[in-house]
């Protein structure tokens, strides 16, 4: 090789959006984590979205479908979205919250801001479906995301400190955040595949890959359509037993098609 060879590179600034993946590494590094790695047959309620689109030449949202029933069946198992406070007592919300993450464009780049879906278990599926549609449309960051905007230019001391403060503290937390999380990341491939992440909220949902396989429906094998998804529990508040119920009531849901009515 040549000693006047010089390899190629170009240097580009670190995003600061970066810095929340950071920080939600160094605070899933203090949780008890359990996953569950499971499969959803998500058939019905897919036809039912290509059915819709057919008809109408609307697209609704897959993520809004699931966050829809996630919802439904925290409500019905509220312990699993438990805060545990600085004198270790849990605070159980009735409603349920959900933060996920919407992409908006802003200066010709789309970026990704965090997105909380309040009292979801009082929305419909339709309703859903219109709030992160009309949140994706806005060219400005979302309450929680503009939070985070000049929060992660803080430095790193100062965020972890942020942090032990407000985790002590649940009710100061919960116009900017929630306990639980819907993360998506099977939209950006094709496949099945399961997403296992660091577990830095009480309850996380990821995903994965949606994948072609034979089921048996009604006694007779079919090709059937199912969905990875990655359940995440905190042990250190919820046990294996409720956690279980919580699972199952969660996939019933989303195997019937929950709230498809409101559209078809």
């Amino acid at each position: 090789m040549s000693n006047n060879y010089r390899e190629k590179y170009r240097i580009e600034p670190f995003p600061y959006m970066r810095r929340f993946s950071i920080d939600a590494g160094y605070l899933a590094r203090k949780r008890n984590p359990m996953h569950g790695l499971l499969e959803f047959d998500v058939t019905r309620a897919r036809q039912a979205i290509y059915s819709h689109q057919a008809e109408t030449g609307e697209k609704l949202s897959f993520t809004a479908f699931i966050a829809a029933c996630l919802a439904q069946a925290v409500a019905a198992s509220p312990e699993v979205q438990a805060y545990r406070n600085w004198r270790s007592q849990l605070i159980i919300y009735e409603d349920c919250n959900i933060n996920t993450m919407i992409e908006i464009e802003r200066e010709g780049r789309k970026i990704a801001m965090p997105y909380i879906i309040l009292a979801a278990n009082k929305k419909t599926f339709r309703q859903v479906n219109d709030e992160i549609r009309q949140a994706q449309r806005e060219t400005t960051a979302t309450p929680a995301g503009g939070f985070m905007t000049w929060f992660l230019h803080l430095p790193g001391f100062l965020r972890h400190l942020f942090y032990a403060v407000f985790y002590g503290f649940p009710q100061l937390m919960r116009p900017f955040s929630s306990s639980v999380l819907l993360s998506s990341v099977g939209m950006f491939g094709k496949g099945g595949g399961w997403g296992l992440p660091g577990a830095n909220f009480p309850l996380m949902v990821t995903l994965g890959g949606i994948a072609e396989k034979p089921g048996v429906v009604d006694g007779k094998i079919e090709i059937r359509e199912y969905l990875c998804v990655t359940v995440s529990f905190d042990h250190d508040i919820i046990d294996g037993a409720p956690a279980a119920r919580f699972t199952q009531k969660f996939k019933e849901m989303v195997e019937d098609a929950y709230g498809m009515e409101t559209v078809l």
